[in-house]
């Protein structure tokens, strides 16, 4: 799935290496937003063991995890995702993303976000989307406003984030065709 700057497939073994590097080199910059992560997270053998358990994840209809990349040279510069697929009467999933910190601002995440949505409702007939930001983090709430999710709440507390519990903006985005 392509759009003008960049384009987002599944991550496959073959990406281990460009997933590691991408990790190392943002992990100051990724440790600010995300759950604390062990020194293994860090190794090739970890990233090979989530590349296997994403696929297994995608097999099974329960997450789709793309790599983003830049469309002049490929390079591996972010992750988006669809997680947490609830089938059923929900027919919805989480929407998750990060991008390399040199990499902010040009626009990249958004269109990795609507690219990974368009993928959600018309590939996964999903009805919703839900995504999550700490509420100080403007920039990611920003690149879900942009790309058409609306405001819904705060959830208080939501996610622990380097030992601190972090309230949330609860943003989401329905599928027009339904």
């Amino acid at each position: 799935m392509r759009s003008d700057n960049i384009h987002i497939r599944e991550i496959t073994a073959d990406d281990a290496s460009g997933l590691l590097e991408f990790q190392q080199e943002n992990r100051d910059f990724f440790e600010r937003y995300a759950p604390t992560r062990t020194p293994d997270f860090y190794t090739m053998e970890s990233q090979l063991k989530r590349i296997q358990k994403s696929a297994e994840a995608w097999q099974n209809d329960q997450a789709y995890d793309f790599g983003i990349f830049t469309n002049d040279d490929n390079r591996l510069v972010g992750t988006v995702s669809l997680f947490q697929v609830r089938r059923g009467p929900l027919q919805s999933a989480l929407i998750g993303y990060d991008l390399a910190q040199q990499h902010n601002g040009k626009g990249y995440t958004t269109e990795a976000v609507r690219l990974a949505v368009d993928y959600g409702f018309n590939q996964l007939k999903l009805h919703r989307i839900e995504a999550g930001a700490m509420t100080h983090n403007i920039a990611s709430i920003r690149v879900l406003e942009k790309a058409g999710f609306q405001k819904e709440g705060v959830a208080r507390q939501n996610v622990n984030i380097n030992g601190k519990w972090e309230d949330h903006q609860i943003l989401a985005i329905l599928n027009p065709n339904d």
